[in-house]
């Protein structure tokens, strides 16, 4: 009997420590937000001070020759490209603008490519699963 007493003032003593400490929990609360929302906030925070009026910035680039030259090799008119500059709203043109200040120059990162496969190419001559490179030594 002496044990089963124990074992119910132990059960008794952890229920009630844990009661306590679930007093103490703070809950917390998510809700949905819309993609558009998102969206907006994130142009309106690329777009920043500097580019107010992404309009205005789209309208400027279309003007630049290198850009008309490009428009035109792909069949499009530099009038056409800014009339569908026009019809944009305003939050589309905010975002383009930011798109467009944040694009890469050129086609991609093709140096971080190169680094990856060199990487890769090393790894495997190292574990000796390939032999590209005479500088390398198998650990097998």
């Amino acid at each position: 009997m002496p044990s089963s007493r124990r074992a119910t003032r132990w059960l008794c003593l952890l229920l009630a420590s844990s009661l306590s400490f679930a007093g103490l929990m703070q809950s917390a609360q998510a809700a949905l937000i819309g993609t558009e929302t998102v969206a907006a906030v994130q142009a309106a925070e690329q777009a920043g001070g500097n580019q107010a009026d992404g309009r205005a910035f789209l309208t400027q680039a279309l003007q630049r020759e290198d850009v008309v030259a490009a428009l035109q090799q792909r069949g499009l008119s530099a009038d056409e490209a800014k009339a569908r500059v026009a019809a944009l709203s305003d939050e589309q043109a905010q975002w383009l603008a930011a798109q467009v200040d944040q694009a890469p120059a050129g086609a991609g990162d093709i140096l971080g490519a190169l680094v990856f496969i060199f990487v890769l190419l090393l790894i495997t001559d190292v574990l000796g699963l390939t032999k590209v490179f005479p500088f390398t030594r198998s650990v097998r």
